[in-house]
């Protein structure tokens, strides 16, 4: 039995696509583990993690532009900056899940509106979830507006890939 160009060809598509899926759904998986152990951590760790890297970030900041602040005035700006630093990190998080859900969906379905309502709703659903998880985790709540501030990351992910795809594709041409 003899195989023409197009067999092979559609099968070198075919693999193709499982490759780009099967890369985006293990990345996906890393992610939805690593924001599983993050919504885990009680409110304690949780807030210590955020004012860690806050400390961290207005330590470097302080370096970085030789202004010999005081001890006391780098906390309290660290005090400061946590909350956006949390808030950022969640927005971060979800756009990247917006880049993967779209990444894990798109060899298989047709670019357009139904994709990426697919993509935006898998993001709400996990971010949903996730709050849903915090509920029983002791020092934590569950707040509708992150979901929202997660689904607008997804968002954002998502139309960053959509331009970057269709920017590409415009450059091949």
């Amino acid at each position: 039995m003899e195989m023409n160009v197009n067999d092979k060809s559609d099968k070198k598509d075919r693999r193709k696509r499982i490759l780009i899926s099967a890369a985006a759904g293990c990345l996906l998986l890393l992610l939805y583990s690593m924001i599983f152990s993050f919504s885990a951590q009680d409110g304690e760790q949780s807030s210590g993690l955020s004012m860690y890297v806050a400390e961290k970030g207005v330590a470097l900041v302080n370096a970085l532009t030789d202004s010999n602040w005081t001890e006391g005035y780098m906390l309290e700006m660290a005090e400061n900056v946590e909350t956006p630093i949390r808030k950022l990190a969640h927005f971060t998080e979800y756009a990247v899940m917006g880049v993967l859900v779209y990444s894990f969906l798109r060899p298989w379905a047709q670019r357009g509106r139904k994709l990426y309502l697919i993509t935006i709703f898998w993001v709400l659903l996990s971010a949903a979830a996730d709050e849903l998880h915090q509920l029983f985790v002791p020092g934590r709540y569950s707040n509708p507006l992150d979901v929202l501030l997660d689904t607008c990351g997804g968002i954002f992910g998502l139309l960053c890939i959509v331009f970057a795809e269709k920017w590409l594709q415009e450059r091949r041409q």
